[in-house]
């Protein structure tokens, strides 16, 4: 007697580019499919975590309610800190809804992936505290805090598996599909964006105190977060590649958010629409992968 097959979810690394997962989940919902396995990092932890535990509709709610107000009440500008938020309050909004749990308790099977911040190592974390298993992954540098967790500092997932396929296939997913919110189909890593359009500026007008960005014929100069982010970019979309190369998903569904700052948190309906639009143009080749799966 044949089984079904288990569907596999790979959601990717990005910043607030994250908040695209939820559009997508919408989809996969809106066609009858639920996943048997979640694997996430950073931002991609989150959303899974919250697709797992069943409040991904709450969390869509408090992403699209989230202003630019009460993301500034998360800076956190010492350097004591070791980033600029406060990673654990971004987390810690799944507690609210009742996922201060262990993660063997979620109703999917769930993986968060996060980075050995002293070897450098991937790290699965798929037992124990789920609330401090995503802070871990989500924890980009710069931007978050790391996490202390276990004897060990740990940091984004990113840095060492921005799109955990590899994770979802070794925990058993028959079709695997993947979600990269990071997809650069015009190349282009950081764009320069006028002075009055600056995520950055916009931040540092809002701060007390804080010292205006420099602007060069109009266009702000790349500030500290936009070169963090562009870097990171660099790096995990090079590794996602290599990745994706040797160990390929079902289905990639790549989401352009280019013009989106990793730091757009309060702009989630954005985000979340472009995951919507992508997952929808997927529709034809997600249909094709279940069919030939047997499902």
């Amino acid at each position: 007697m044949s089984r079904s097959p288990k569907l596999g979810l790979a959601l990717g690394s990005g910043g607030a580019r994250g908040w695209a997962h939820l559009g997508v989940l919408s989809v996969l919902d809106e066609m009858g499919l639920k996943p048997d396995i979640i694997a996430g990092c950073s931002m991609g932890a989150l959303v899974g975590a919250a697709e797992a535990g069943g409040v991904r509709a709450e969390l869509e709610a408090w992403a699209r309610d989230l202003t630019q107000a009460r993301f500034l009440g998360l800076v956190d500008l010492r350097l004591s800190s070791g980033g600029l938020v406060a990673g654990r309050e971004i987390a810690s909004v799944l507690g609210d809804w009742g996922l201060d749990c262990e993660i063997g308790s979620l109703a999917v099977p769930f993986t968060a992936v996060a980075t050995h911040l002293e070897t450098g190592r991937e790290v699965w974390l798929d037992e124990g505290p789920l609330l401090p298993a995503v802070r871990a992954s989500l924890s980009i540098p710069g931007l978050f805090a790391p996490q202390h967790l276990k004897g060990r500092w740990l940091v984004d997932g990113g840095l060492t598996n921005p799109v955990p396929i590899s994770v979802a296939r070794a925990k058993g997913a028959d079709v695997i599909f993947a979600v990269n919110p990071n997809a650069k189909p015009s190349g282009r890593v950081w764009v320069p964006e006028p002075a009055a359009a600056s995520l950055w500026t916009r931040l540092a007008a809002s701060l007390p105190g804080a010292l205006k960005p420099e602007v060069l014929d109009d266009v702000v100069r790349p500030q500290g977060g936009d070169v963090v982010a562009a870097a990171i970019d660099m790096l995990t979309e090079y590794l996602r590649r290599t990745r994706a190369a040797a160990d390929p998903p079902d289905v990639m569904i790549d989401i352009d958010l280019s013009d989106f700052s990793t730091m757009a948190f309060f702009e989630a309906k954005t985000a979340i629409e472009a995951g919507r639009k992508a997952a929808e143009d997927a529709r034809p080749r997600i249909e094709a992968a279940l069919e030939a799966a047997g499902a």
